[in-house]
Protein backbone atom coordinates (compact mmCIF):
# COMPACT_ATOMS: atom_id res chain seq x y z
CA UNK A 1 0.00 0.00 0.00
CA UNK A 2 1.57 3.63 -1.00
CA UNK A 3 1.93 6.18 1.21
CA UNK A 4 -1.54 8.23 -0.87
CA UNK A 5 -3.45 5.30 -0.10
CA UNK A 6 -2.44 5.00 3.80
CA UNK A 7 -3.46 8.89 4.11
CA UNK A 8 -6.67 8.52 2.25
CA UNK A 9 -7.66 5.27 4.74
CA UNK A 10 -6.30 7.21 7.41
CA UNK A 11 -8.73 10.27 6.50
CA UNK A 12 -11.66 7.23 6.33
CA UNK A 13 -11.55 6.34 9.95
CA UNK A 14 -10.80 9.92 11.36
CA UNK A 15 -13.97 11.29 9.34
CA UNK A 16 -16.31 8.17 10.07
CA UNK A 17 -15.32 8.48 14.26
CA UNK A 18 -15.61 11.90 14.35
CA UNK A 19 -17.60 13.45 16.97
CA UNK A 20 -20.29 15.32 14.35
CA UNK A 21 -22.87 12.41 14.66
CA UNK A 22 -23.37 12.91 17.88
CA UNK A 23 -27.02 13.78 17.37
CA UNK A 24 -29.44 11.84 16.62
CA UNK A 25 -32.01 14.87 14.87
CA UNK A 26 -31.17 15.53 11.22
CA UNK A 27 -28.87 18.34 11.29
CA UNK A 28 -27.61 20.85 8.15
CA UNK A 29 -24.36 20.92 10.27
CA UNK A 30 -24.09 16.66 10.23
CA UNK A 31 -24.96 16.26 6.72
CA UNK A 32 -22.43 18.94 5.25
CA UNK A 33 -19.72 16.86 6.76
CA UNK A 34 -21.35 13.84 4.86
CA UNK A 35 -21.47 15.08 1.90
CA UNK A 36 -18.18 16.63 1.87
CA UNK A 37 -16.39 13.51 2.30
CA UNK A 38 -18.22 11.80 -0.18
CA UNK A 39 -17.98 14.68 -2.64
CA UNK A 40 -14.42 15.15 -2.05
CA UNK A 41 -11.86 14.83 -4.89
CA UNK A 42 -10.17 11.78 -2.52
CA UNK A 43 -12.62 9.61 -3.65
CA UNK A 44 -12.09 10.52 -7.41
CA UNK A 45 -16.02 10.70 -8.19
CA UNK A 46 -16.93 7.16 -6.62
CA UNK A 47 -16.76 5.24 -9.93
CA UNK A 48 -18.49 1.75 -9.20
CA UNK A 49 -15.52 -0.69 -8.95
CA UNK A 50 -13.12 1.81 -8.23
CA UNK A 51 -10.26 2.76 -5.11
CA UNK A 52 -13.00 6.07 -4.22
CA UNK A 53 -15.49 3.48 -4.33
CA UNK A 54 -14.13 1.48 -2.00
CA UNK A 55 -13.28 4.87 -0.01
CA UNK A 56 -16.94 5.44 0.03
CA UNK A 57 -18.34 1.82 1.15
CA UNK A 58 -15.99 1.89 4.30
CA UNK A 59 -17.27 4.84 5.22
CA UNK A 60 -20.35 3.98 4.99
CA UNK A 61 -19.79 1.05 6.94
CA UNK A 62 -18.42 2.39 9.49
CA UNK A 63 -21.04 5.19 9.83
CA UNK A 64 -23.78 2.21 10.09
CA UNK A 65 -21.68 -0.15 12.71
CA UNK A 66 -21.02 2.99 15.05
CA UNK A 67 -24.63 3.27 15.15
CA UNK A 68 -25.37 -0.16 16.07
CA UNK A 69 -27.08 -1.33 12.62
CA UNK A 70 -25.93 -4.88 12.34
CA UNK A 71 -24.30 -6.20 8.82
CA UNK A 72 -27.33 -8.75 7.46
CA UNK A 73 -25.68 -11.21 5.47
CA UNK A 74 -22.48 -13.87 5.28
CA UNK A 75 -20.05 -10.70 4.11
CA UNK A 76 -21.12 -8.20 6.99
CA UNK A 77 -22.43 -4.77 6.32
CA UNK A 78 -21.19 -5.63 2.35
CA UNK A 79 -22.91 -7.12 -0.88
CA UNK A 80 -20.27 -7.78 -3.67
CA UNK A 81 -21.69 -8.18 -7.00
CA UNK A 82 -19.57 -8.60 -10.56
CA UNK A 83 -20.07 -5.97 -13.42
CA UNK A 84 -18.52 -5.20 -17.43
CA UNK A 85 -16.87 -1.96 -16.53
CA UNK A 86 -14.93 -1.96 -20.00
CA UNK A 87 -13.26 -3.35 -22.71
CA UNK A 88 -9.81 -3.85 -23.99
CA UNK A 89 -8.47 -5.16 -26.90
CA UNK A 90 -6.28 -8.92 -26.87
CA UNK A 91 -3.91 -9.94 -29.00
CA UNK A 92 -5.98 -11.18 -32.19
CA UNK A 93 -6.31 -8.16 -33.82
CA UNK A 94 -5.56 -7.31 -37.16
CA UNK A 95 -6.36 -5.41 -40.79
CA UNK A 96 -5.06 -6.51 -43.88
CA UNK A 97 -6.44 -4.75 -47.06
CA UNK A 98 -5.49 -6.02 -50.89
CA UNK A 99 -5.98 -5.64 -54.07
CA UNK A 100 -4.39 -7.92 -56.89
CA UNK A 101 -1.18 -8.37 -55.65
CA UNK A 102 -0.38 -5.00 -53.56
CA UNK A 103 -1.33 -6.15 -49.51
CA UNK A 104 -1.24 -3.27 -46.68
CA UNK A 105 -1.12 -4.63 -43.41
CA UNK A 106 -2.31 -2.15 -41.10
CA UNK A 107 -1.09 -1.15 -37.71
CA UNK A 108 -3.71 -1.32 -34.75
CA UNK A 109 -4.09 1.56 -32.90
CA UNK A 110 -2.53 3.38 -35.67
CA UNK A 111 -4.49 2.88 -38.95
CA UNK A 112 -7.20 0.94 -37.43
CA UNK A 113 -9.23 0.22 -33.96
CA UNK A 114 -11.71 -2.27 -33.04
CA UNK A 115 -14.90 -0.13 -31.93
CA UNK A 116 -15.44 -1.15 -28.04
CA UNK A 117 -18.84 -2.98 -29.22
CA UNK A 118 -17.33 -5.15 -32.09
CA UNK A 119 -17.99 -9.11 -31.53
CA UNK A 120 -15.04 -10.82 -31.21
CA UNK A 121 -14.00 -13.28 -34.71
CA UNK A 122 -12.75 -12.96 -37.99
CA UNK A 123 -13.75 -12.15 -41.52
CA UNK A 124 -12.19 -11.82 -45.19
CA UNK A 125 -14.32 -10.74 -48.20
CA UNK A 126 -15.32 -8.11 -50.25
CA UNK A 127 -15.73 -4.60 -49.36
CA UNK A 128 -18.79 -2.17 -50.09
CA UNK A 129 -18.76 1.91 -49.60
CA UNK A 130 -22.23 2.53 -48.58
CA UNK A 131 -21.52 6.43 -47.49
CA UNK A 132 -22.73 7.59 -44.05
CA UNK A 133 -24.67 4.16 -43.79
CA UNK A 134 -28.13 5.66 -43.22
CA UNK A 135 -31.47 4.54 -44.68
CA UNK A 136 -34.52 6.71 -44.36
CA UNK A 137 -36.80 5.70 -47.02
CA UNK A 138 -39.38 7.82 -45.98
CA UNK A 139 -36.89 11.28 -45.91
CA UNK A 140 -36.37 9.58 -49.85
CA UNK A 141 -32.19 9.01 -48.79
CA UNK A 142 -31.10 5.66 -48.26
CA UNK A 143 -27.12 4.50 -48.81
CA UNK A 144 -27.99 0.99 -49.30
CA UNK A 145 -30.58 1.42 -52.24
CA UNK A 146 -29.12 -0.62 -55.18
CA UNK A 147 -26.54 -2.18 -53.37
CA UNK A 148 -25.60 -5.99 -51.98
CA UNK A 149 -23.92 -6.17 -48.79
CA UNK A 150 -24.82 -9.61 -47.82
CA UNK A 151 -21.54 -11.33 -46.73
CA UNK A 152 -19.49 -8.45 -47.09
CA UNK A 153 -17.66 -5.59 -45.37
CA UNK A 154 -18.83 -2.39 -45.15
CA UNK A 155 -17.38 0.90 -45.29
CA UNK A 156 -19.16 3.95 -43.59
CA UNK A 157 -19.03 7.57 -42.91
CA UNK A 158 -19.47 8.88 -39.54
CA UNK A 159 -21.80 11.40 -38.79
CA UNK A 160 -24.35 12.68 -41.27
CA UNK A 161 -24.66 14.72 -44.46
CA UNK A 162 -25.85 17.73 -42.36
CA UNK A 163 -22.91 17.01 -39.94
CA UNK A 164 -23.21 20.47 -38.25
CA UNK A 165 -26.56 20.97 -38.27
CA UNK A 166 -28.14 20.11 -34.69
CA UNK A 167 -31.68 19.75 -36.08
CA UNK A 168 -31.04 17.51 -39.84
CA UNK A 169 -33.57 15.15 -40.17
CA UNK A 170 -30.28 12.54 -40.81
CA UNK A 171 -29.58 13.15 -37.07
CA UNK A 172 -31.55 9.96 -35.72
CA UNK A 173 -29.24 7.63 -38.45
CA UNK A 174 -26.08 9.45 -37.35
CA UNK A 175 -25.45 7.21 -34.09
CA UNK A 176 -22.69 4.45 -34.97
CA UNK A 177 -25.09 1.99 -33.10
CA UNK A 178 -27.82 2.81 -35.64
CA UNK A 179 -25.46 2.26 -38.46
CA UNK A 180 -24.06 -0.82 -36.94
CA UNK A 181 -27.40 -2.70 -36.50
CA UNK A 182 -28.33 -1.22 -39.66
CA UNK A 183 -25.51 -3.04 -41.45
CA UNK A 184 -26.32 -6.10 -39.36
CA UNK A 185 -29.54 -5.85 -40.34
CA UNK A 186 -28.81 -5.50 -44.15
CA UNK A 187 -26.71 -8.35 -43.92
CA UNK A 188 -22.87 -7.65 -43.27
CA UNK A 189 -20.38 -9.33 -41.82
CA UNK A 190 -18.33 -6.78 -40.98
CA UNK A 191 -18.59 -2.41 -40.78
CA UNK A 192 -15.50 -0.18 -40.90
CA UNK A 193 -15.86 3.15 -39.86
CA UNK A 194 -14.27 6.25 -40.95
CA UNK A 195 -14.16 10.14 -40.17
CA UNK A 196 -14.86 12.40 -43.54
CA UNK A 197 -12.71 15.78 -43.14
CA UNK A 198 -16.07 17.30 -43.16
CA UNK A 199 -16.36 16.37 -40.11
CA UNK A 200 -13.03 16.23 -38.04
CA UNK A 201 -9.33 17.58 -40.05
CA UNK A 202 -7.41 15.45 -37.99
CA UNK A 203 -6.99 11.83 -39.26
CA UNK A 204 -8.72 10.48 -36.10
CA UNK A 205 -10.03 6.69 -35.21
CA UNK A 206 -12.87 6.56 -32.97
CA UNK A 207 -12.22 6.13 -29.58
CA UNK A 208 -12.59 2.39 -27.84
CA UNK A 209 -15.02 2.70 -24.97
CA UNK A 210 -17.68 0.52 -23.87
CA UNK A 211 -21.36 1.50 -23.82
CA UNK A 212 -23.65 -1.57 -21.65
CA UNK A 213 -26.38 -0.31 -24.28
CA UNK A 214 -24.79 -1.90 -26.93
CA UNK A 215 -22.78 -4.61 -25.45
CA UNK A 216 -21.52 -7.70 -28.38
CA UNK A 217 -23.01 -5.98 -31.29
CA UNK A 218 -23.16 -9.48 -33.27
CA UNK A 219 -20.72 -7.90 -36.17
CA UNK A 220 -17.62 -6.68 -36.09
CA UNK A 221 -16.97 -3.17 -36.08
CA UNK A 222 -13.39 -1.16 -36.84
CA UNK A 223 -12.53 2.36 -36.74
CA UNK A 224 -9.64 3.13 -39.67
CA UNK A 225 -8.17 6.29 -40.85
CA UNK A 226 -8.89 8.13 -44.22
CA UNK A 227 -5.28 7.14 -45.00
CA UNK A 228 -5.67 3.68 -44.57
CA UNK A 229 -9.55 3.34 -46.16
CA UNK A 230 -8.33 5.10 -49.35
CA UNK A 231 -5.94 2.29 -50.19
CA UNK A 232 -9.58 0.49 -50.96
CA UNK A 233 -10.73 3.12 -52.72
CA UNK A 234 -8.87 3.31 -56.00
CA UNK A 235 -8.67 6.54 -57.26
CA UNK A 236 -11.13 8.16 -54.98
CA UNK A 237 -11.19 9.69 -51.84
CA UNK A 238 -12.64 10.03 -48.33
CA UNK A 239 -12.83 13.75 -48.71
CA UNK A 240 -14.33 13.97 -52.30
CA UNK A 241 -16.97 10.80 -51.72
CA UNK A 242 -17.51 12.82 -48.41
CA UNK A 243 -18.48 16.28 -50.51
CA UNK A 244 -20.86 14.76 -53.21
CA UNK A 245 -22.92 13.23 -51.01
CA UNK A 246 -22.97 16.32 -48.41
CA UNK A 247 -23.53 18.82 -51.37
CA UNK A 248 -25.91 16.39 -53.40
CA UNK A 249 -27.74 15.28 -50.94
CA UNK A 250 -27.77 11.84 -52.89
CA UNK A 251 -25.70 8.42 -51.47
CA UNK A 252 -22.86 7.64 -53.82
CA UNK A 253 -22.60 3.81 -52.47
CA UNK A 254 -20.88 1.40 -55.14
CA UNK A 255 -18.91 -2.18 -54.29
CA UNK A 256 -15.39 -1.67 -54.34
CA UNK A 257 -14.41 -4.08 -57.34
CA UNK A 258 -11.20 -5.85 -57.01
CA UNK A 259 -11.13 -4.80 -53.00
CA UNK A 260 -10.13 -7.09 -50.31
CA UNK A 261 -9.71 -6.91 -46.71
CA UNK A 262 -8.98 -9.12 -43.90
CA UNK A 263 -10.41 -8.63 -40.13
CA UNK A 264 -9.55 -10.01 -36.72
CA UNK A 265 -11.28 -8.15 -33.58
CA UNK A 266 -10.22 -9.66 -30.07
CA UNK A 267 -12.63 -7.31 -27.51
CA UNK A 268 -11.93 -8.22 -24.26
CA UNK A 269 -14.59 -7.43 -21.66
CA UNK A 270 -13.02 -5.50 -18.28
CA UNK A 271 -14.79 -7.17 -15.02
CA UNK A 272 -14.87 -5.59 -11.93
CA UNK A 273 -16.94 -5.94 -8.75
CA UNK A 274 -18.86 -3.66 -6.80
CA UNK A 275 -20.16 -3.38 -3.72
CA UNK A 276 -23.98 -2.31 -1.73
CA UNK A 277 -23.58 -1.60 2.16
CA UNK A 278 -26.21 -2.80 3.96
CA UNK A 279 -27.34 -1.43 7.59
CA UNK A 280 -30.07 -3.76 9.62
CA UNK A 281 -32.47 -2.50 12.37
CA UNK A 282 -34.84 -4.84 14.01
CA UNK A 283 -37.90 -3.72 14.89
CA UNK A 284 -39.40 -4.80 18.77
CA UNK A 285 -42.66 -6.05 17.72
CA UNK A 286 -42.60 -9.97 17.86
CA UNK A 287 -45.05 -10.18 14.52
CA UNK A 288 -44.47 -7.02 12.67
CA UNK A 289 -40.16 -7.05 12.89
CA UNK A 290 -40.08 -9.93 10.38
CA UNK A 291 -41.41 -7.53 8.35
CA UNK A 292 -39.11 -4.83 6.36
CA UNK A 293 -39.38 -1.16 5.48
CA UNK A 294 -36.05 -0.66 2.62
CA UNK A 295 -34.40 2.84 2.67
CA UNK A 296 -32.52 3.13 0.00
CA UNK A 297 -29.54 5.63 -2.00
CA UNK A 298 -26.66 4.55 -4.42
CA UNK A 299 -23.42 6.30 -3.67
CA UNK A 300 -21.68 5.92 -7.00
CA UNK A 301 -21.01 8.39 -9.41
CA UNK A 302 -19.08 8.83 -12.71
CA UNK A 303 -15.46 8.77 -11.77
CA UNK A 304 -13.35 11.20 -14.02
CA UNK A 305 -15.99 11.39 -16.61
CA UNK A 306 -14.88 11.23 -20.20
CA UNK A 307 -16.39 9.63 -23.25
CA UNK A 308 -18.79 6.66 -22.41
CA UNK A 309 -18.76 7.82 -18.60
CA UNK A 310 -22.50 9.67 -18.56
CA UNK A 311 -20.37 12.90 -18.15
CA UNK A 312 -22.32 15.99 -19.36
CA UNK A 313 -18.90 18.17 -19.84
CA UNK A 314 -17.55 14.80 -21.44
CA UNK A 315 -14.51 16.61 -23.45
CA UNK A 316 -13.63 17.24 -19.44
CA UNK A 317 -11.38 14.68 -17.39
CA UNK A 318 -11.83 16.11 -14.25
CA UNK A 319 -13.32 14.94 -10.58
CA UNK A 320 -17.34 14.64 -10.82
CA UNK A 321 -17.80 14.84 -7.32
CA UNK A 322 -21.85 13.85 -7.98
CA UNK A 323 -22.61 15.79 -4.43
CA UNK A 324 -26.23 16.19 -5.24
CA UNK A 325 -25.74 12.48 -7.44
CA UNK A 326 -26.05 11.36 -5.04
CA UNK A 327 -23.71 12.33 -1.47
CA UNK A 328 -27.11 14.09 -1.14
CA UNK A 329 -29.12 10.93 -1.17
CA UNK A 330 -26.52 8.76 0.78
CA UNK A 331 -26.00 11.43 3.43
CA UNK A 332 -29.83 11.43 3.91
CA UNK A 333 -29.91 7.29 3.90
CA UNK A 334 -27.04 7.68 7.19
CA UNK A 335 -29.03 10.66 8.90
CA UNK A 336 -32.00 8.41 8.77
CA UNK A 337 -30.62 6.04 10.04
CA UNK A 338 -29.13 7.78 13.02
CA UNK A 339 -32.08 9.21 13.79
CA UNK A 340 -34.67 5.47 13.81
CA UNK A 341 -31.74 3.64 15.10
CA UNK A 342 -32.16 6.84 18.02
CA UNK A 343 -36.12 6.15 18.32
CA UNK A 344 -35.63 2.29 17.80
CA UNK A 345 -37.98 1.47 20.90
CA UNK A 346 -40.65 2.85 18.35
CA UNK A 347 -39.95 0.96 15.49
CA UNK A 348 -42.22 -2.05 14.93
CA UNK A 349 -41.15 -3.44 11.45
CA UNK A 350 -37.57 -3.82 10.82
CA UNK A 351 -35.26 -1.78 8.69
CA UNK A 352 -32.80 -2.11 6.17
CA UNK A 353 -30.71 0.31 4.89
CA UNK A 354 -28.96 -0.10 1.52
CA UNK A 355 -26.23 2.21 -0.33
CA UNK A 356 -26.37 1.14 -3.69
CA UNK A 357 -23.14 0.91 -6.45
CA UNK A 358 -23.39 0.35 -9.36
CA UNK A 359 -26.95 3.18 -10.42
CA UNK A 360 -25.03 5.71 -12.78
CA UNK A 361 -24.16 2.36 -15.08
CA UNK A 362 -27.85 0.79 -15.20
CA UNK A 363 -29.61 0.29 -11.71
CA UNK A 364 -26.41 -2.85 -11.07
CA UNK A 365 -26.40 -2.89 -7.31
CA UNK A 366 -30.39 -2.61 -6.62
CA UNK A 367 -31.18 -5.72 -9.48
CA UNK A 368 -28.07 -7.48 -8.50
CA UNK A 369 -30.48 -7.23 -4.99
CA UNK A 370 -33.61 -7.65 -5.67
CA UNK A 371 -32.40 -11.00 -7.66
CA UNK A 372 -30.00 -11.72 -4.49
CA UNK A 373 -31.43 -10.47 -1.53
CA UNK A 374 -30.41 -11.07 2.12
CA UNK A 375 -33.42 -10.95 3.43
CA UNK A 376 -36.69 -12.36 1.78
CA UNK A 377 -38.46 -9.86 -0.57
CA UNK A 378 -41.62 -11.28 0.31
CA UNK A 379 -41.04 -10.29 3.90
CA UNK A 380 -40.17 -6.90 2.57
CA UNK A 381 -43.24 -4.22 2.37
CA UNK A 382 -41.96 -1.17 0.59
CA UNK A 383 -39.06 0.62 -0.74
CA UNK A 384 -38.56 4.31 -0.18
CA UNK A 385 -35.65 5.61 -2.14
CA UNK A 386 -33.46 9.05 -2.37
CA UNK A 387 -31.93 9.93 -5.73
CA UNK A 388 -30.55 13.93 -5.33
CA UNK A 389 -32.20 15.22 -2.78
CA UNK A 390 -29.67 18.73 -2.12
CA UNK A 391 -31.00 21.14 -4.65
CA UNK A 392 -34.37 21.91 -3.01
CA UNK A 393 -35.44 25.13 -5.12
CA UNK A 394 -39.14 26.69 -4.68
CA UNK A 395 -39.88 24.30 -1.81
CA UNK A 396 -40.20 21.78 -4.92
CA UNK A 397 -40.00 17.87 -3.88
CA UNK A 398 -41.19 15.27 -6.86
CA UNK A 399 -41.96 12.07 -5.24
CA UNK A 400 -42.98 9.11 -7.78
CA UNK A 401 -44.53 5.49 -6.63
CA UNK A 402 -47.54 7.69 -5.04
CA UNK A 403 -49.84 5.09 -7.40
CA UNK A 404 -47.98 2.02 -6.58
CA UNK A 405 -50.24 1.62 -3.05
CA UNK A 406 -53.44 2.60 -2.96
CA UNK A 407 -52.95 4.99 0.66
CA UNK A 408 -50.15 6.17 -0.84
CA UNK A 409 -50.72 9.40 -2.21
CA UNK A 410 -52.64 10.37 1.12
CA UNK A 411 -49.63 9.52 2.88
CA UNK A 412 -47.76 11.91 1.54
CA UNK A 413 -50.45 14.78 1.28
CA UNK A 414 -51.18 14.27 4.99
CA UNK A 415 -47.34 14.79 6.00
CA UNK A 416 -47.39 18.13 3.55
CA UNK A 417 -50.35 19.77 5.33
CA UNK A 418 -48.62 22.72 5.92
CA UNK A 419 -47.46 22.82 2.92
CA UNK A 420 -43.85 22.71 3.58
CA UNK A 421 -43.42 21.49 -0.25
CA UNK A 422 -44.66 22.14 -3.63
CA UNK A 423 -45.35 18.30 -4.43
CA UNK A 424 -45.21 17.10 -7.44
CA UNK A 425 -46.27 13.60 -7.56
CA UNK A 426 -45.77 11.03 -10.08
CA UNK A 427 -47.93 7.67 -10.13
CA UNK A 428 -45.41 5.32 -11.69
CA UNK A 429 -43.45 3.30 -9.66
CA UNK A 430 -40.68 3.03 -12.53
CA UNK A 431 -38.06 5.83 -12.93
CA UNK A 432 -34.49 6.32 -13.42
CA UNK A 433 -32.71 4.89 -10.13
CA UNK A 434 -33.32 2.25 -7.80
CA UNK A 435 -37.29 2.38 -6.64
CA UNK A 436 -37.46 0.58 -10.25
CA UNK A 437 -35.55 -2.48 -9.62
CA UNK A 438 -38.15 -2.98 -6.58
CA UNK A 439 -41.12 -1.86 -7.76
CA UNK A 440 -39.97 -4.49 -10.55
CA UNK A 441 -39.88 -7.01 -8.21
CA UNK A 442 -43.55 -6.33 -6.77
CA UNK A 443 -42.84 -3.87 -3.57
CA UNK A 444 -44.97 -0.89 -3.60
CA UNK A 445 -42.10 2.29 -3.86
CA UNK A 446 -41.43 5.88 -2.87
CA UNK A 447 -38.47 7.67 -4.92
CA UNK A 448 -37.58 11.63 -3.60
CA UNK A 449 -36.02 13.57 -5.75
CA UNK A 450 -35.38 17.63 -5.92
CA UNK A 451 -34.94 17.88 -9.58
CA UNK A 452 -32.12 17.98 -12.54
CA UNK A 453 -29.97 21.37 -12.30
CA UNK A 454 -27.57 22.85 -14.61
CA UNK A 455 -24.46 20.72 -12.43
CA UNK A 456 -26.14 17.70 -13.06
CA UNK A 457 -23.15 15.07 -14.16
CA UNK A 458 -20.80 17.58 -14.38
CA UNK A 459 -17.44 18.24 -12.52
CA UNK A 460 -18.97 21.35 -10.76
CA UNK A 461 -21.75 19.37 -8.85
CA UNK A 462 -19.94 20.08 -5.60
CA UNK A 463 -20.29 20.26 -1.99
CA UNK A 464 -20.92 24.07 -1.99
CA UNK A 465 -24.06 24.12 -3.94
CA UNK A 466 -26.17 22.05 -1.87
CA UNK A 467 -28.93 23.74 -0.02
CA UNK A 468 -28.11 21.97 3.54
CA UNK A 469 -31.42 23.33 4.99
CA UNK A 470 -33.52 22.37 2.43
CA UNK A 471 -32.35 18.87 2.49
CA UNK A 472 -32.93 18.60 6.12
CA UNK A 473 -36.45 19.53 5.30
CA UNK A 474 -37.05 17.06 2.58
CA UNK A 475 -35.26 14.25 5.20
CA UNK A 476 -37.29 14.82 8.18
CA UNK A 477 -40.19 14.61 5.37
CA UNK A 478 -39.17 11.18 4.45
CA UNK A 479 -38.86 10.02 8.12
CA UNK A 480 -42.51 11.03 8.67
CA UNK A 481 -43.36 8.93 5.59
CA UNK A 482 -40.80 5.87 6.88
CA UNK A 483 -41.82 5.83 10.27
CA UNK A 484 -45.67 5.49 9.36
CA UNK A 485 -45.09 2.57 7.10
CA UNK A 486 -43.33 1.20 9.97
CA UNK A 487 -46.14 1.20 12.67
CA UNK A 488 -48.97 0.55 10.44
CA UNK A 489 -50.77 -2.31 11.37
CA UNK A 490 -51.31 -3.44 7.73
CA UNK A 491 -48.19 -3.32 5.04
CA UNK A 492 -49.39 -1.52 1.99
CA UNK A 493 -50.49 -3.53 -0.79
CA UNK A 494 -49.02 -3.62 -4.07
CA UNK A 495 -50.13 -1.70 -7.21
CA UNK A 496 -49.28 -2.23 -10.20
CA UNK A 497 -50.04 0.95 -12.19
CA UNK A 498 -51.38 1.54 -15.40
CA UNK A 499 -50.05 4.37 -17.38
CA UNK A 500 -52.94 5.77 -19.42
CA UNK A 501 -52.79 5.36 -23.47
CA UNK A 502 -51.31 9.01 -24.98
CA UNK A 503 -53.60 10.14 -27.46
CA UNK A 504 -52.07 10.77 -31.39
CA UNK A 505 -49.34 13.29 -31.75
CA UNK A 506 -50.41 16.33 -33.41
CA UNK A 507 -48.68 19.58 -34.69
CA UNK A 508 -44.71 19.52 -34.87
CA UNK A 509 -44.66 16.97 -31.90
CA UNK A 510 -42.68 13.84 -32.85
CA UNK A 511 -44.64 10.47 -32.29
CA UNK A 512 -42.50 7.65 -31.09
CA UNK A 513 -43.26 3.83 -31.08
CA UNK A 514 -44.09 2.19 -27.50
CA UNK A 515 -44.09 -1.10 -26.56
CA UNK A 516 -43.88 -0.48 -22.31
CA UNK A 517 -41.12 -2.45 -21.92
CA UNK A 518 -38.60 -2.55 -18.95
CA UNK A 519 -34.66 -3.75 -19.38
CA UNK A 520 -33.11 -5.67 -16.76
CA UNK A 521 -29.48 -3.84 -17.00
CA UNK A 522 -28.25 -5.53 -13.87
CA UNK A 523 -28.34 -8.71 -15.66
CA UNK A 524 -26.03 -9.59 -18.84
CA UNK A 525 -27.47 -11.58 -21.24
CA UNK A 526 -27.73 -12.42 -25.28
CA UNK A 527 -30.76 -10.64 -26.01
CA UNK A 528 -33.31 -7.98 -23.90
CA UNK A 529 -34.20 -9.11 -20.71
CA UNK A 530 -37.55 -7.52 -19.04
CA UNK A 531 -37.59 -6.54 -15.48
CA UNK A 532 -40.74 -5.84 -16.33
CA UNK A 533 -43.80 -4.29 -18.59
CA UNK A 534 -45.81 -1.40 -17.85
CA UNK A 535 -49.84 -2.52 -17.09
CA UNK A 536 -52.14 -1.53 -19.85
CA UNK A 537 -49.26 -1.09 -22.64
CA UNK A 538 -48.75 -3.13 -25.69
CA UNK A 539 -46.23 -5.66 -24.36
CA UNK A 540 -48.38 -6.21 -21.08
CA UNK A 541 -51.43 -7.01 -23.59
CA UNK A 542 -49.16 -9.35 -25.91
CA UNK A 543 -48.57 -11.38 -22.87
CA UNK A 544 -44.58 -10.56 -22.27
CA UNK A 545 -43.78 -10.61 -18.82
CA UNK A 546 -40.34 -9.39 -16.39
CA UNK A 547 -37.88 -12.27 -16.81
CA UNK A 548 -38.66 -12.74 -20.44
CA UNK A 549 -35.46 -12.59 -22.96
CA UNK A 550 -36.38 -10.69 -26.37
CA UNK A 551 -34.04 -12.38 -29.02
CA UNK A 552 -36.47 -11.17 -31.99
CA UNK A 553 -38.36 -8.33 -32.87
CA UNK A 554 -40.04 -8.43 -36.20
CA UNK A 555 -37.74 -9.37 -38.51
CA UNK A 556 -34.68 -8.30 -36.41
CA UNK A 557 -32.50 -10.58 -34.06
CA UNK A 558 -31.59 -8.84 -30.37
CA UNK A 559 -28.47 -9.29 -28.52
CA UNK A 560 -28.47 -6.40 -26.42
CA UNK A 561 -30.93 -3.24 -25.63
CA UNK A 562 -29.67 -1.27 -28.04
CA UNK A 563 -30.93 -3.91 -31.05
CA UNK A 564 -34.24 -3.85 -29.19
CA UNK A 565 -34.09 0.17 -29.76
CA UNK A 566 -33.28 -0.02 -33.19
CA UNK A 567 -35.56 -2.37 -34.15
CA UNK A 568 -38.68 -0.47 -32.88
CA UNK A 569 -37.66 2.56 -34.26
CA UNK A 570 -38.29 0.37 -37.84
CA UNK A 571 -41.43 0.33 -37.14
CA UNK A 572 -44.35 2.97 -36.28
CA UNK A 573 -47.56 2.64 -33.98
CA UNK A 574 -50.43 0.51 -35.13
CA UNK A 575 -47.96 -2.11 -36.92
CA UNK A 576 -48.48 -5.57 -35.58
CA UNK A 577 -45.34 -7.55 -35.00
CA UNK A 578 -44.01 -10.77 -33.84
CA UNK A 579 -41.47 -11.41 -30.61
CA UNK A 580 -39.85 -14.39 -29.85
CA UNK A 581 -38.54 -14.43 -26.19
CA UNK A 582 -36.77 -17.07 -23.98
CA UNK A 583 -39.03 -17.67 -21.21
CA UNK A 584 -36.76 -19.92 -18.89
CA UNK A 585 -36.20 -22.92 -21.15
CA UNK A 586 -39.16 -22.41 -23.64
CA UNK A 587 -38.96 -20.12 -26.74
CA UNK A 588 -42.07 -18.20 -26.71
CA UNK A 589 -43.81 -15.99 -30.12
CA UNK A 590 -46.20 -13.03 -29.31
CA UNK A 591 -48.26 -11.01 -31.01
CA UNK A 592 -47.60 -7.33 -30.11
CA UNK A 593 -49.08 -3.96 -31.53
CA UNK A 594 -47.41 -0.89 -31.60
CA UNK A 595 -48.27 1.71 -29.06
CA UNK A 596 -48.00 5.44 -29.56
CA UNK A 597 -46.34 7.92 -27.39
CA UNK A 598 -45.74 11.51 -27.35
Amino acid sequence: MNRIAQLLLLSVSCLSLSPAQDRPEITAHELRDHIRFLASDKLEGRSAGSHGEKLASEYIAKQFQRLGLKGPGSGGYYQKFDFTAGVALGNNNSTVISAGESRKQLAVNSDFRPMGFSSTGSFEGDVVFAGYGISLPEKQYDDYEGIDVSGKAVMILRYHPEGDNPHSEFGVGAALRYKTAKAKEKGAKAVVFVTGPADNENDVLAELSYDQSMGDAGILAVTMTRQAAEHLLGSATIASLQQEINSEKKPRSSPLSGQHISISTEVLKVQKNGTNVLGFLEGFDPQLRKEIVIIGAHYDHLGMGGSGSGSLSPDTLAVHNGADDNASGTAGLLELAELLASRKSELRRSLLFIAFSGEERGLLGSAHYVKNPLLPLDQSVAMLNMDMIGRLNKNKLIVYGIGTSPGFELLVTSHNVDSTFDLRIVKDGFGPSDHSSFYGSGLPVFHFFTDLHSDYHKPSDDWDKINYDGMTEVLNFVASIALELNRADDRPPYVRVEMPRQPAASGQGRVRSYTGTIPDFGEQVEGMKLSGVTDGSPAARAGLQAGDVIVKFGTIEIKNLYDYTFALGEYKPGDEVDVVVKRGTETKIFRLTIGRRN
